[in-house]
């Protein structure tokens, strides 16, 4: 199994300086960005996170998931519902419940999904999360489509979330610690496997391996890692709604993991920022001639990830390695 590798599985040393500094920008940035920036910052982090637990299915194990938003908002339900109206919960045990929440809700969907294979799991994943959508947008007991706010961020007693640039911190070092599991998980027995199933699942099979219990497994973590990010999205946002549930949602952590590269967890994490900043850039374009850029916003994002699939089909952190490498090259 040692010949099977995730995209990028093995950093080059300049893409892993790159990496460092980026961490090392991450931690100073809140000295000297502002409220505003620091907020949005945070939640590309929290977008990282959702993104590498997509990548762990899409990038590891090859299995396509449209529906995987459903997770990350069931998480944010779960905190809402969770959080008294008058005082804040406790952190500690709803941090586990909401994840735990969305780990089952991944378990039960995926031991139907995960039977099927290609399009036809794409459109059962796609099913499923529409059911769990409409289920929220269409019952008030669960906030019908208005959604439902959260009037405090979580007690940690030992730091205050209400503040941003604790809440800042506690979401980059959650970041850093899904990465850093998730790079540990790609070099395990359990890492190969998933990526044997992605490159040849019937010869998985045929060596032995119940390629059934592996992709549910994965499916199950995937889900909870989407809920940790759909909790972080809650706390910071003070607000959850079915929308982040929706089609749109799933659609954003597939391009995003494309935008960064696939298979390799970093890439999931420069992608959510390259396309948040995308978003962010192209709806302040100004009007020329007329004509309002900043209006087509969808037609500029969607010709740059075109062009980024055309040019860098390995994405950003690929065709950054790849400069690397022709640099050092020429030295």
């Amino acid at each position: 199994m040692s010949a099977v590798k995730a995209n990028l599985e093995t950093l080059p040393r300049g893409l892993q300086f790159a990496l460092v500094l980026g961490l090392v920008a991450l931690l100073a940035f809140p000295f000297f960005g502002t409220d505003f920036y620091t907020a949005m910052v945070a939640r590309m982090m929290i977008l990282g996170i959702f993104a590498m637990s997509l990548d762990l299915l899409l990038g590891v194990t090859g299995l396509v998931s449209l529906g995987h938003a459903a997770f990350f908002g069931i998480a944010g339900y779960a905190l809402a519902f969770l959080t008294p109206q008058g005082e804040p919960a406790s952190l500690w045990w709803t941090l586990p419940a909401a994840v735990g929440a969305s780990a089952l809700a991944a378990l039960v969907i995926g031991f139907f999904v995960v039977r099927t294979r290609g399009i036809y799991f794409i459109m059962v994943t796609m099913a499923f999360a529409q059911m769990v959508f409409f289920l929220f947008f269409d019952n008030k007991a669960l906030g019908g489509s208005d959604g439902i706010y959260i009037n405090f961020k979580p007690s940690a007693v030992l730091f205050d979330l209400e503040n941003k640039r604790v809440f800042y911190y506690f979401t980059l070092a959650m970041l850093v610690l899904v990465y850093l599991f998730l790079r540990r998980l790609l070099f395990s027995p359990f890492g190969r496997a998933l990526a044997g199933i992605r490159i040849n699942e019937h010869r998985m099979r045929a060596l032995g391996f119940g390629t059934f219990g592996y992709k549910l497994a994965a499916f199950t973590l995937a889900g909870g890692l989407a809920g940790l990010a759909g909790y972080l999205w809650g706390a910071q946002t003070g607000f959850v709604n079915p929308e982040l549930m929706g089609f749109h949602m799933s659609a954003h952590a597939i391009m995003m993991v494309i935008l960064g590269g696939m298979g390799n967890f970093a890439g999931a994490i420069a992608g959510a920022f390259a396309f948040e900043m995308l978003l962010h850039e192209a709806k302040d374009l100004p009007t020329i001639g007329g004509f309002n850029a900043g209006k087509h916003w969808q037609l500029w994002t969607g010709l740059f990830i075109v062009a980024v699939v055309a040019f860098a089909p390995r994405g950003l952190l690929g065709l950054l390695e790849r400069v690397l490498r022709r640099k050092d090259r020429h030295e």
